[in-house]
């Protein structure tokens, strides 16, 4: 709610004042930022919310946002990009020796940049094999670094590969030696950790070196969850891994990568198939073919 307050462009006009361009204005510069459709149906949600509670109490004759219209979103299908593992692999090759556990976080625990950032040390339980994420950095106004709690109430555990956990010991021993397990795992300037800034300058200069400057970080989570999905992880697995508020939210972002009744079938029928025909029950007949 903050961010949609923040950034609407009528703050200097009374809300019985408010027209349905003044909200056309603010959804077009959201747009031109840019923002995603997503993003920008949020933002404009949580003004809309304000507008039509306004109306019922009778401080507003209209709601000013009922005529306006928002930008279309792609089909999942059509406007996700996940990035290759030879992709991937080439990011966390490529990527400074202070950066290449921060982007492997993200590609390996699915983190959001701003979670990744507020890693402390005591948050990677070697011994359990997990990362818990508790809190995110977030910029209020465009300048105030804040800690909040992750988006959406996401507080949560994710089993860690070795190899990411091997990683980021390397990480640790390295750049954050010491016994505070509050210390930041990625320290920025002054008392707080790297934020989107910081981050967005390291992760430019990393994909330029890996050849793959048309992906943005966020695609390394995309990554992430298609390499569930892939494995046979259900919809609640991987809704709890990303953190996001319901399975219908996993769903209505990566529901075209889960496999549909047709291909369970055919992948069910196919393993029939295999076990018929390497048995001694029902040999293959090939004469006649040669």
């Amino acid at each position: 709610m903050n961010l949609a307050a923040n950034s609407v462009t009528f703050s200097n006009v009374a809300m019985a004042d408010l027209r349905p361009s003044h909200l056309e204005t603010w959804v077009k510069a959201m747009q031109d930022k840019p923002l995603q459709p997503g993003t920008i149906k949020t933002r404009f949600n949580n003004v809309r919310s304000v507008l039509r509670a306004a109306k019922r109490d009778k401080v507003l004759g209209s709601d000013p946002s009922e005529t306006v219209a928002l930008p279309r979103r792609r089909r999942a299908e059509a406007a996700m990009v996940i990035p290759t593992s030879e992709q991937v692999g080439a990011l966390v090759r490529e990527a400074d020796e202070d950066f290449d556990a921060f982007v492997a976080l993200c590609a390996f625990a699915g983190l959001r940049l701003g979670e990744a950032a507020a890693l402390q040390v005591g948050d990677i339980d070697f011994l359990r094999r997990e990362v818990h994420v508790e809190r995110q950095v977030q910029r209020a106004n465009g300048h105030e670094v804040e800690i909040r709690a992750p988006k959406y109430g996401s507080e949560r555990v994710i089993p860690a590969p070795d190899g990411l956990l091997e990683l980021v010991s390397l990480h640790i021993a390295h750049w954050r030696p010491g016994d505070d397990p509050t210390r930041w795992l990625f320290p920025g300037e002054g008392r707080h950790p790297w934020h989107q800034n910081s981050v967005g300058y390291r992760w430019r200069k990393t994909r330029t070196a890996a050849g793959v400057d048309g992906l943005h970080l966020h695609h390394l989570r995309h990554f992430y969850a298609s390499g569930l999905i892939a494995a046979g992880c259900d919809v609640v697995t991987v809704q709890r891994a990303l953190g996001h508020s319901s399975a219908t939210v996993t769903l209505n972002t990566y529901s075209h990568l889960w496999p549909d009744a047709d291909d369970r079938t055919r992948k069910a029928a196919d393993a029939l198939f295999r076990a018929s025909a390497g048995s001694t029950a029902y040999p293959l007949r090939t004469e006649g073919f040669e």
